[in-house]
């Protein structure tokens, strides 16, 4: 089967869904003109023209705002950010009419959109590096998807596509075709553009609400959410020559959660790890954390232990970044602190 980067898995899937229903549109900042080459989109508007691609102006709430009104007349558009740091200047849009439109309708209006975004930390600034799934995670009415492998990206994405609520796609900016997450500090991480990123050619999707084990084990289990996902991997490859078996699930939407999957694991394993790029308070880590401690605190034998970005602003420089970002050696240090108990 061929490989693909997660960024054409991407735009494959919106050029497969373009073409297989009219009613979906693209529209975002440079999407058409500029050949789309931030956004994944090259070559769009050459194919589908600009009465489906469009180049949207400098102003993330207008775009949104552009997005829900074809969305109500019947429309599919997929809103495209330039980083998901950019989706607070559309905070209204999305969370007060985008989520909550069909409730307000009754039921007679829906607002099927696809808002994606790049995010987390790769070398820029703090307003260029944030995580921000844990913002729209609190807000009923979006769905939010977090592919950490082409395959899930192109899948996720289809079933996005089609469904008729508001759905958030995060796309990790190290996972677009980088060979090493982490600016190529971390020598184990150099095979994630390898993990996952045979693709098959034809359409298909992936439910939302699905967990993916991308690793079986028997000691601990480890849910990894987007770069952290291979990160883990690459810890528990190393652990694995230290006789310690991980378990690591990859919930790929947090909106649903696979609650029950995560569960099943940890009565198998006794003990859990949750990594995240995204802040330690308030974030995603601590919602799945509240969950384990409902559904599965009788078979815990330790501690969860979460592996999180500091509280912090992302930093600008690669040492600083790096001490507050989670690294392979950090999620090691972690598993083994939760098999002392």
């Amino acid at each position: 089967m061929r490989k693909l980067p997660l960024s054409e898995a991407i735009r494959e899937a919106m050029i497969q869904e373009m073409r297989a229903d009219p009613s979906v549109i693209l529209m975002g900042e440079d999407v058409g003109r500029f050949n789309g080459a931030f956004h994944g989109s090259p070559g769009m508007l050459v194919e589908f023209g600009p009465e489906r691609v469009w180049d949207t102006p400098i102003s993330e709430a207008g775009c949104m705002g552009l997005g829900i009104g074809p969305a109500l007349t019947g429309l599919r558009p997929i809103v495209e950010f330039q980083y998901a740091d950019f989706m607070f200047c559309a905070m209204d849009q999305i969370v007060n009419e985008a989520a909550k439109l069909r409730l307000m309708s009754g039921g007679q209006a829906s607002v099927p959109v696809v808002i994606r975004g790049p995010q987390g930390a790769t070398g820029r600034a703090a307003q260029h590096s944030q995580s921000v799934e844990a913002y729209f995670m609190h807000t009923p009415g979006i769905y939010i998807a977090l592919p950490s492998t082409p395959y899930d990206a192109k899948g996720l994405m289809t079933t996005a596509m089609r469904l008729n609520d508001p759905v958030m796609i995060l796309e990790h900016k190290l996972l677009y075709g980088s060979a090493s997450p982490g600016g190529g500090k971390a020598p184990s991480d150099k095979t994630v553009s390898e993990i996952g990123s045979e693709v098959p050619e034809e359409q298909y999707t992936i439910p939302f609400g699905r967990a993916d084990i991308k690793r079986e084990g028997s000691d601990v289990t480890i849910i990894a959410t987007l770069v952290m996902v291979h990160r883990a991997l690459a810890a528990a490859e190393e652990l694995q020559s230290e006789g310690i078996s991980c378990e690591i699930i990859d919930p790929r939407t947090i909106v649903p959660l696979d609650v029950d999957t995560i569960v099943e694991s940890i009565r198998k394993t006794n003990r859990a790890v949750i990594v995240s790029e995204d802040v330690r308070r308030g974030g995603v880590g601590a919602e799945i954390l509240a969950e384990i401690n409902e559904h599965a605190f009788v078979y815990l034998d330790a501690p969860v232990v979460r592996v999180n970005a500091d509280n912090t602003p992302i930093p600008f420089g690669p040492a600083s970044e790096r001490n507050v970002i989670p690294q392979i050696e950090d999620i090691k240090q972690a598993v083994e602190d939760v098999l002392k108990d």
